[in-house]
């Protein structure tokens, strides 16, 4: 029995640690332990058959009982969030003093009260912002530098409750010794312990298992075979020994059958409440104030909060008057709002009746999507691509992404210490739920760097987009290098991978002028035959040319036999033969018919009296895209931090990428698209939003794009549990409170170069 129960708990622990599945896959040397199903070549991960879960966000109550067993007083501890603070957004991992925490509130951090059964219960309150040196206890704080890091926190926190004397009771059961589960005593308090898993919980990203029934079923077979039955002693025991190993695995399979069925359940319940489409709670529209009917602007000219944003977002306090356009005024006049038509309405700062009606009067009854011009999912990307997917399913031009790069700056966090594996799982996910938004000619375009490039594109590009091609372009977007000391090489590029339909060329890079035209020998190289008079004898003739003006002005017919005239006509004009230098009888690249309609349209010419070339068109009308970009505007400091800081007025994202990597990116892809669709679903700080508006103006769509009579653009926020909120852009700009742009000016009237992205665009 006691042996039965050892390989029980040695089999499960290998996947499960403090109530989270975690497979730790402990094997020994020169095991076969992955899945295998005959392919040609087998990538496999750690977290391949699991879902990422994005948590930094999942703030919720957390509480436990300190009496289980006592019905009528079960001394209830309820951990209570009264404020958090706006966070980081797009993936990227908060600067350290930006990280925020769980701090215990600064008044009234804990009270008893009633509870929702009436049962009386303790509640402590926390803030979930970023720490400062303040919050370092007063007897610890001389001396500090830096905030606290959490477990700090917590250790504050637990001395500041359990040396509150007014709740003594509560705080007799919260400071007794931590009992762990296996029924040893830690050595730490039962307030801590609760204390550190509720953070703990927010702070480590995890992931649900896809078939944990499957998979601890072949695992557990596996698990026998190895160190249960040990297949390689087997030959060498007697009948009695092997009888007792099957006795044995009977017992351990039966009852290690029953709880993986248990933990089946559980898994599958939390994948299904992970999969299942979220609800959308918001929906709100950004119209440009030219778009909008006279008859709303009394309405809007009254209302504070899009006043107090216009302030904030563009500065329009700062606004002049002159003899074209009225004052800045609080509040504004309706004069105002005519004279900056490019201003953009926020139809959340306005009731649902408003709302309503602006949209029927945009004429909405028609089309909505054909006055929609882009659309923001304000959501964790996994739910919103999930969300999307039916509308959007097939109907994606270019998909441009900028991923966490896992760098030591931007390390994924997980607690099993898998790094890659984790990033490379929340990767496999996104990236196949956005493959089905892309069309069959659609092509996805992905930023990485050497950090994960090649897990990126064997796990994830290849298993999510099968049916494609992958093409890698090298990026010189650092051109002083960004090694840090004492690293081998200092690192100038990074990659753009283009996943296009395989076999099949939709890439397009500048369009070529009419001087493109290339100008090739017509007389054929080559040893052979069919370079040769004796193999081609029908391309081989005269071909006359005015020996003054050096115009070609026709051919004779090919000779019939060895002998052939060499001296001029009798008009004078010169004729040449496809000789070589050594008299060698070759052929001209056309035959005589050919050549002929060639002359006539001006695509032969003679350079010294003797040398012919062919004037033949390029093989397509656009540029090849190259395989190295060096070009100083791909460099991502000057063409992108610096334009953020230029906008935002600090650093309010790391590591942007320059706008004109971004625009070639999607640019090759969506050149000759009339109506493209473009998504990116890792936002940041907005440059493929900023890219496509951007290429609308250069591709001929700058008028409608700057147009106010384009109509309303969407923002659909969608509510997901358990779930990091990404944004990703409204009109080039993202929708994070954080943000906080530095004032600049829209456009004074519409169609203007000064528009800085305010007015709608076409992208979706």
């Amino acid at each position: 029995e006691a042996d039965v129960y050892d390989h029980l708990y040695r089999f499960f622990r290998r996947y499960y640690s403090e109530g989270d599945f975690i497979s730790q896959r402990v094997y020994k040397d020169g095991v076969y332990a992955i899945p295998y199903q005959g392919e040609e070549v087998k990538l496999h991960w750690a977290n391949a058959d699991q879902y990422y879960i994005k948590t930094t966000e999942y703030l919720k109550d957390y509480s436990f009982r300190l009496r289980p067993e006592a019905e009528s007083d079960p001394m209830r501890v309820h951990f209570r969030l009264v404020d958090a603070a706006e966070g980081e957004h797009g993936n990227i991992k908060a600067a350290d003093e930006k990280a925020r925490r769980f701090i215990l509130s600064a008044e009234d951090f804990v009270a008893e009260e009633d509870g929702p059964d009436g049962v009386r219960e303790l509640v402590i309150r926390f803030e979930y912002r970023p720490a400062t040196l303040d919050d370092w206890p007063e007897q610890k704080r001389k001396g500090k530098k830096r905030p606290p890091k959490q477990k700090d926190l917590n250790e504050a926190a637990t001395t500041a409750l359990v040396d509150t004397t007014d709740l003594a009771r509560w705080m007799k059961e919260l400071a007794a010794t931590h009992v762990k589960a296996d029924g040893n005593m830690a050595d730490y308090t039962r307030l801590r312990s609760h204390l550190d898993r509720y953070t703990a919980r927010n702070t480590y990203d995890y992931f649900i298992h896809k078939d944990l029934g499957g998979f601890l079923q072949r695992e557990l077979d596996f698990y026998v075979k190895n160190e249960v039955m040990r297949l390689d002693d087997i030959e060498h025991e007697s009948a009695p020994r092997v009888e007792e190993w099957l006795s044995k695995i009977k017992v351990i399979r039966a009852i290690a059958h029953k709880i993986i069925d248990f933990l089946a359940q559980l898994e599958e319940f939390q994948k299904k409440l992970w999969l299942k489409k979220k609800f959308v709670v918001e929906t709100s529209y950004c119209v440009a104030v030219g778009s909008i009917p006279k008859s709303f602007h009394a309405e809007i000219v009254v209302n504070r909060a899009q006043h107090d944003e216009w302030v904030g977002l563009h500065g329009i306090d700062e606004f002049g008057g002159d003899l074209a356009s009225p004052a800045y005024s609080n509040p504004v006049t309706v004069a105002f709002l005519e004279a900056h038509p490019t201003l953009m309405l926020d139809t959340r700062h306005f009731s649902e009746d408003f709302t309503e009606q602006l949209l029927e009067a945009l004429g909405t009854d028609e089309d909505l999507d054909e006055l929609t011009d882009g659309v923001l999912f304000h959501s964790e990307n996994f739910q919103a691509l999930q969300l999307m997917g039916r509308r959007y399913r097939g109907r994606v031009d270019c998909v441009y992404i900028d991923p966490p790069y896992n760098t030591d700056a931007s390390e994924i966090m997980y607690k099993n210490g898998y790094r890659h594996s984790s990033w490379l799982a929340l990767m496999a996910g996104r990236v196949m739920y956005g493959a089905r938004c892309l069309s069959s000619d659609g092509t996805q375009v992905t930023a990485i760097d050497d950090t994960e490039f090649t897990r990126l594109l064997q796990g994830a590009l290849v298993g999510a987009l099968p049916n494609r091609d992958h093409h890698v372009v090298v990026v010189n977007h650092h051109p002083a290098g960004a090694g840090l000391e004492g690293t081998n090489i200092s690192a100038t590029h990074e990659y753009a991978v283009f996943s296009t339909p395989a076999r099949k060329k939709v890439l397009k890079g500048e369009p070529r002028d009419d001087r493109s035209w290339t100008s090739i020998g017509f007389k054929r190289t080559g040893t052979a035959t069919s370079n040769l008079r004796v193999g081609r004898p029908n391309s081989f003739y005269a071909v006359l040319v005015d020996a003054e003006s050096d115009q070609v002005v026709g051919a004779e017919r090919p000779p019939s036999g060895e002998d052939y005239p060499k001296e001029p006509t009798a008009e004078g004009y010169t004729r040449v033969y496809p000789l070589g230098k050594d008299g060698e009888e070759r052929v001209w690249r056309r035959s005589y018919e050919s050549c002929i309609d060639t002359i006539g349209r001006g695509e032969l010419s003679c350079r010294g009296g003797k040398s012919l070339y062919l004037r033949a068109p390029p093989k397509s009308s656009f540029k090849p895209i190259l395989s190295n970009w060096i070009h100083k505007r791909y460099n991502a400091g000057v063409h992108g931090t610096n334009i953020l800081r230029a906008i935002l007025g600090d650093n309010a994202f790391s590591y942007p990428k320059s706008i004109h990597t971004v625009e070639d990116c999607v640019s090759a892809v969506i050149r000759e698209s009339e109506t493209p669709v473009v998504l990116d679903y890792f936002a940041g700080s907005g440059t493929t939003g900023h890219a496509t508006i951007n290429l609308r103006r250069m591709f001929g769509g700058g008028g409608e794009s700057s147009s106010p009579s384009r109509g309303p653009t969407t923002s659909t926020r969608c509510w997901c549990r358990a779930s990091r909120r990404l944004p990703l852009r409204r009109n080039g700009r993202t929708a994070s409170p954080s943000a906080r742009p530095r004032r600049r000016k829209p456009s004074a009237a519409p169609g203007s170069s000064r528009s800085s992205g305010s007015s709608p665009t076409r992208i979706r």
